[in-house]
């Protein structure tokens, strides 16, 4: 059973939930559950209710879908400080995708009903809402050019730098097998392993055992990877 913690160090993390005083923030934190979920661990499933917001704390997430022949369809992950079930506040409506811990995860969620009487008591966190809402429009927008716009090698790079800092462990041990991050990149695995190989005789990178990758000089892998 997912272990619950006390401290309510989720609230800072999210824009919603900015420009509170000290009152409101308490109020809010009056408000949330925590659950500390190891890895493997199903948040939610296609089909399940939305019936709260999730905030990560920390861990990573991945979120995808299952297609007719059985495969994971990986659509994107979650890390500290992302929102997700933004849909549960405003109507009544299902999962279309599952959501699992990559790694031990730390998870805080609201329930819509709880969420809905913060939004009559303050208003201003409703229009942050609205504000989370268009950024993460504008984030899916720059996604889709810098899928088209800019080379694996580029992603591949900006996605372990990115986990580095979101998991903040340097080495760590990257959560997404090579078929799945091939699948995120819109790469092959052999793709994936040709460029770790490449980067590890660079010294940009060390390959360590069981998954595990120390960055060894980021500005340096940013560079001879950016376009």
């Amino acid at each position: 059973m997912p272990k619950q913690l006390h401290q309510h160090h989720c609230v800072p993390l999210v824009p919603i939930f900015k420009n509170l005083n000290i009152e409101q923030t308490a109020v809010v934190e009056s408000i949330v559950h925590h659950q500390q979920l190891p890895a493997n661990s199903v948040l939610y499933q296609e089909g399940n209710r939305i019936d709260a917001l999730s905030i990560i704390a920390n861990g990573q997430i991945k979120v995808f879908r299952t297609a007719e022949n059985g495969k994971e369809q990986l659509l994107y992950l979650l890390q500290a400080g992302d929102i997700n079930g933004e849909a549960a506040l405003f109507n009544q409506t299902e999962h279309n995708s599952t959501a699992i811990t990559l790694t031990p995860t730390t998870v805080c969620t609201i329930n819509r009903a709880d969420f809905q009487n913060l939004l009559t008591r303050y208003p201003q966190v409703g229009m942050n809402v609205m504000n989370t809402l268009g950024s993460r429009l504008l984030e899916l927008e720059r996604q889709t050019t810098k899928s088209n716009t800019e080379s694996v090698a580029s992603r591949l790079a900006d996605y372990l730098v990115e986990t580095v800092s979101a998991l903040n462990q340097n080495p760590v041990r990257l959560p997404l097998k090579n078929k799945d991050l091939a699948t995120l990149l819109g790469t092959t695995p052999e793709t994936i392993s040709r460029y770790f190989k490449q980067w590890h005789e660079q010294h940009l990178i060390t390959k360590l055992e069981r998954h595990q990758i120390r960055l060894n000089d980021v500005d340096n892998l940013l560079l001879a990877t950016s376009n």
